[in-house]
C-alpha cells in the first residue's frame, strides 16, 4: 500500500475480444480508453478487480 492509500491504474491493452466479465471489471475500474489513468483508493475490492484483469492494466504506486 502506498502512503496515501491511493493507486494509479492505467489501461495498456484493449479489452476487446476478452471475456465479458473482464470488460466489466475494466469498466468498474473507471477505465474507458487506452492509456487512460485513474487514481483509485487502495482497497481489497479494487485489488480484486485489478488482479482479474492484470494482463490489461498497469499499476503504479
Amino acid at each position: 500500500m502506498s502512503s496515501d492509500g491511493m493507486i494509479k491504474v492505467t489501461l495498456v491493452k484493449s479489452p476487446n475480444s476478452t471475456p465479458e466479465r473482464h470488460r466489466l471489471c475494466v469498466k468498474g475500474l473507471g477505465l474507458r480508453k487506452l492509456h487512460q489513468t485513474v487514481e483509485l483508493k487502495d482497497s481489497r475490492s479494487v485489488r480484486g478487480l485489478i488482479n482479474k484483469v492484470n494482463y490489461l492494466v498497469r499499476v503504479d504506486g
